[in-house]
C-alpha cells in the first residue's frame, strides 16, 4: 500500500523563503518540503544567468591545462582530443574539439568504436605517435588509463586528462588532471558531467585570450572602524577569483605604512577603488601626504555598464548584488566590490560571437547532464535550462537541428523529459551500435545536407538497439529470475555471449528496475574477453564494489550507480565466486513506498496557470523530481479505458470548476468500474505537464495514485 505523506512545514521558513527570495506563497511551500531553503540551494532554483556558475579556475589545475594547450598552439604541435561513445563522451569531444578547430589549431579526434574498450588505449597512443603528436587531452575518460598514460609519456607524449569519473586508487601520471571528484580539485561541485568539464575548459580558454588572463589584480577599500580607525580591506584577484585578503585596522597618524603588511601585499599590483578621490584623501589622512598609491577608480567604468551606480556608494551597491542575496549572512562591502568587478570583466569580454558559441556548448552540456543522469542541483540546473532554453528559442545548433528534424520535434516546446525519452537513446544508439563516430561527425560536420544523412543513420542504428535490447530481454529473462534468488534477492546477474557489448548497460538498468537491486549484465567480445556494466540502488556504491574486487579487472570504472568493467574470460567462475561471497554483505537501503507530497492544491488553483508553478522547477530529473500534487475530492466528469489494442490505460476528466481538467492514469484501465466510477468524488496525487496534440497545447494530469474520496490516505 502506498503510503501519501505531506510534510508539515513552519510558518517562519515560509515567510523568511517569501521575504526573502521573493517567492509566492505555493512554490516557497514546495522549496521547504524539499529542503530547499538555504539561499545557495535556493539560488539555482531562481537564477539562470551564466554568471552564476562556478569558475572554472577553481580547478587548481586549470591554468596549468591552458597553458600546455596555448604553448600547443603556438609550437605547432599536433593534438588530438580522445573522448568516449556515450552521448557525455560524443557531446564533451565535439565541444572541446570544435573550439580547438576554430582556433586553429592542429587538431584532429578519436573516439572507441567497434569493440573497442572503453577510455585511451595503447593503441591509440601509438597511432597518435607516429604522427609525431605530442599532445592528447582526454575527455570524459583517461582517470583511470594509468597503463596507457605511462605509455604517452614514454613516448614523449602530454596528457591532459579531463574527466568527472570517480577516483581510482591510483591516478594516472597526466601532465595535468581535471576531474571534479578529486579531493584537492578546488572545484566547490563534484557532480558535473564530462562534458560541463570540457566547456570549463573551453571557458577557461576564451578567457585566456583577454588581457586579463593571469593578471592579479587588488581591489582596496577603506571604511571606518570604531572611533577614529579605520579597516584598510584589500583582495587580490586572479582569472577573476579570489585568492588572498588582508584586513589592516589603523589610527590615522599613529603607524607608517611600511609597519603594516600593505606594502607587501601590494607591490606590483593592479589596485581599483570605488572612488579615487575619496580613498586618496582617506589614505593621505591615515599616513600622512608623502605615501602615493597607484590605482584606478573603477566606478567610472561601471558606471558605464550600470549607470545607476554612478553616484552609489559602496556601501549602498553591495546590498544590491543578486548574489549578496542568496549568501545568507549581510554582505561586505568588499564582497559587493568583488561582484560587480567579475560583473564588468564578464561583460567586458562578452561579444556575440562569444553567446553564440557558448549556447550551442551548452546545448551539448545539457544533453550530457541528462544522458549521464547528474543530478539536477547546484550549477547543473543552469546548465541544463540555459540548454533547454537555447532549444526553444529555436536557435538549435547544427547536427541536433537535423536530428531534431527526423525525430518530428522540430517546432514543438521541448522539456527535459523529451530529451531523455527520444533524442537522448538516438544520440546514445551510435555508440552502443559502435559507431560513435557518427553521431560525433553529424555535431562537427559544415554540410547540413551531410548532417542530415547522419541524423538518418542514428535513426537506424536507434530502431537496431531496440531490436537488440528486445532479444535480449527475451533469453535473459530466465537466468534473470534464477539470478536474483541464488543471490539471495541482493544482486541480479546476467551473463550470455549473445548480448551485443552495446546495450549491457540498458539490460542492466532494465534488471535494476524489475528487481530493484543492483544489476549486472555481462557478455564477451573476441571469444576471451568479458564486458560488463552494473547499474545500482537504493544506496548501494557500484564503483565502490567493483573496487572490492581488487585488480580482478582490466579496467573498471564509472559513478555510484553506474559502472564498467572488463576481465579475461579466463576468469568468468572466478568472478562468479567472488560474486557470491560478495552478495551475503550487500546492503541496500531499505524500499520506500512512501509519496512525498510538494503541495495540496484547491480546485481553484486547478487551471492552465499551474504549469508557470511547475516551469519554475524544471528540468526534472536525477535529485530533483517532478512536482507531486494532491488534491481533495475532484469529481470525475468523464473516464474511460485508452491505448492501442488493449485499452490498458485510464484518461479521466475532473471538474475542477473553472477549469475541467484532463488526466492520464497509465497502466491503470482494470480500476475504472472497480475503484471508482464517473461521478464518484476522487482524492489524487498527480503531477502536471503539457500535452500537444494537433499544434493545441494543454495541461494534463499524470496520475500517481488515486483513492475514493473519504478512504484512509495514511
Amino acid at each position: 500500500m502506498k503510503i501519501w505523506n505531506k510534510k508539515n512545514i513552519s510558518r517562519e521558513v515560509l515567510k523568511t523563503l517569501c521575504d526573502t527570495y521573493d517567492l509566492d506563497t505555493l512554490s516557497a511551500s514546495i522549496m521547504a518540503r524539499r529542503g530547499i531553503v538555504d539561499g545557495k540551494d535556493v539560488l539555482y532554483f531562481k537564477e539562470t544567468d551564466l554568471r552564476f556558475l562556478h569558475n572554472p579556475f577553481l580547478f587548481a589545475n586549470m591554468e596549468d591545462a591552458v597553458d600546455r594547450i596555448l604553448c600547443a598552439k603556438e609550437e605547432g604541435e599536433k593534438v588530438l582530443v580522445f573522448g568516449d561513445s556515450d552521448v557525455d563522451g560524443v557531446t564533451s569531444t565535439a565541444i572541446l574539439y570544435n573550439f580547438l578547430r576554430e582556433q586553429g589549431f592542429d587538431v584532429q579526434w578519436r573516439l572507441p568504436l567497434g569493440d573497442d574498450a572503453y577510455g585511451l588505449s595503447v593503441s591509440a597512443v601509438d597511432d597518435f605517435a607516429k604522427q609525431y603528436g605530442s599532445l592528447i587531452i582526454t575527455v570524459d575518460c583517461g582517470i583511470s588509463n594509468v597503463q596507457e598514460i605511462a605509455h604517452a609519456n614514454e613516448l614523449g607524449i602530454d596528457v591532459i586528462v579531463t574527466d568527472h569519473h570517480n577516483m581510482p586508487e591510483t591516478l594516472p601520471a597526466a601532465y595535468t588532471i581535471i576531474d571534479p571528484k578529486l579531493p584537492d580539485s578546488g572545484y566547490p561541485f563534484p557532480d558535473i558531467s564530462g562534458a560541463a568539464v570540457a566547456y570549463k575548459l573551453v571557458t577557461a580558454l576564451r578567457f585566456s585570450s583577454t588581457e586579463l588572463y593571469k593578471q592579479e589584480i587588488t581591489l582596496l577599500n577603506i571604511r571606518p572602524s570604531e572611533g577614529e580607525d579605520y579597516y584598510i580591506d584589500c583582495l587580490k584577484i586572479r582569472n577573476l577569483v579570489q585568492k588572498k585578503s588582508i584586513s589592516e585596522r589603523v589610527a590615522p597618524g599613529t603607524v607608517s605604512i611600511t609597519n603594516t603588511k600593505l606594502p607587501a601585499f601590494l607591490t606590483g599590483q593592479q589596485i581599483f577603488v570605488w572612488d579615487e578621490q575619496i580613498v586618496k584623501k582617506e589614505l593621505s589622512d591615515i599616513f600622512g601626504g608623502s605615501v602615493e598609491f597607484n590605482m584606478m577608480d573603477f566606478r567610472p567604468q561601471i558606471a558605464k555598464l550600470i549607470p545607476r551606480l554612478s553616484d552609489e556608494s559602496l556601501l549602498t551597491v553591495k546590498d544590491m548584488s543578486r548574489i549578496a542575496k542568496y549568501s545568507g549572512t549581510p554582505s561586505t562591502e568588499m564582497e559587493g566590490f568583488f561582484n560587480l568587478f567579475v560583473t564588468f570583466a564578464e561583460k567586458k569580454t562578452a561579444s556575440e560571437k562569444k553567446c553564440s558559441a557558448e549556447n550551442n556548448d551548452l546545448q551539448l552540456v545539457m544533453l550530457a547532464a541528462l544522458a549521464d543522469i547528474m543530478p539536477l542541483r547546484d550549477e547543473n540546473r543552469i546548465l541544463v535550462r540555459t540548454g533547454i532554453n537555447s532549444l526553444n528559442s529555436g536557435h538549435i545548433r547544427p547536427g541536433l537541428a537535423e536530428l531534431f528534424a527526423r525525430l518530428g520535434m522540430t517546432g514543438k516546446r521541448i522539456s527535459s523529459t523529451d530529451l531523455s525519452w527520444s533524442v537522448i537513446p538516438a544520440l546514445n544508439a551510435a555508440g552502443r551500435m559502435g559507431q560513435s563516430n557518427i553521431a560525433l561527425e553529424m555535431l562537427l560536420s559544415e554540410d547540413g545536407s551531410e548532417r542530415d544523412s547522419l541524423a538518418q543513420k542514428i535513426i537506424a542504428l536507434n530502431e537496431q538497439r531496440k531490436q537488440l535490447v528486445s532479444d535480449a530481454t527475451a533469453f535473459i529473462s530466465r537466468q534473470a529470475d534464477e539470478s536474483y534468488a541464488e543471490y539471495g534477492n541482493r544482486l541480479c546477474i546476467v551473463i550470455d555471449e549473445r548480448i551485443n557489448k552495446g546495450v549491457t548497460g540498458i539490460l542492466a538498468s532494465k534488471l535494476m528496475g524489475r528487481y530493484n537491486v543492483p544489476s549486472l549484465a555481462v557478455t564477451f567480445t573476441d571469444g576471451d574477453v568479458a564486458i560488463g556494466s552494473m547499474r545500482s540502488c537504493r544506496g548501494f556504491n557500484a564503483t565502490a564494489f567493483l573496487d572490492s574486487f581488487g585488480n580482478f579487472f582490466i579496467n573498471h570504472g564509472g559513478h555510484n550507480y553506474a559502472a564498467g568493467f572488463s576481465f579475461s574470460k579466463t576468469k568468468l567462475s572466478a568472478f562468479v565466486g567472488k560474486l557470491k561471497e560478495l552478495a551475503p554483505a550487500v546492503n541496500l537501503t531499505s524500499e520506500s513506498e512512501t509519496i512525498d507530497i510538494d503541495a495540496e492544491l484547491p480546485p481553484s488553483y486547478m487551471t492552465p496557470d499551474i504549469l508557470n508553478i511547475v516551469d519554475k522547477f524544471e528540468p526534472f530529473g536525477e535529485g530533483n523530481r517532478e512536482l507531486v500534487f494532491f488534491s481533495k475530492s475532484l469529481p470525475v466528469v468523464d473516464a474511460i479505458q485508452v491505448g492501442k489494442g488493449e485499452p490498458r490505460h485510464l484518461k479521466i476528466t475532473f471538474d475542477c470548476g473553472r477549469y475541467k481538467f484532463p488526466a492520464m492514469f497509465w497502466s491503470e484501465g482494470d480500476r475504472l468500474n472497480r475503484d471508482f466510477k464517473t461521478g464518484d468524488k476522487l482524492d489524487v496525487l498527480y503531477s502536471v505537464n503539457r500535452n500537444t496534440f494537433n499544434g493545441a497545447v494543454t495541461p494534463q494530469m499524470i496520475i500517481t495514485d488515486i483513492k475514493k474520496t473519504g478512504e484512509n490516505n495514511a
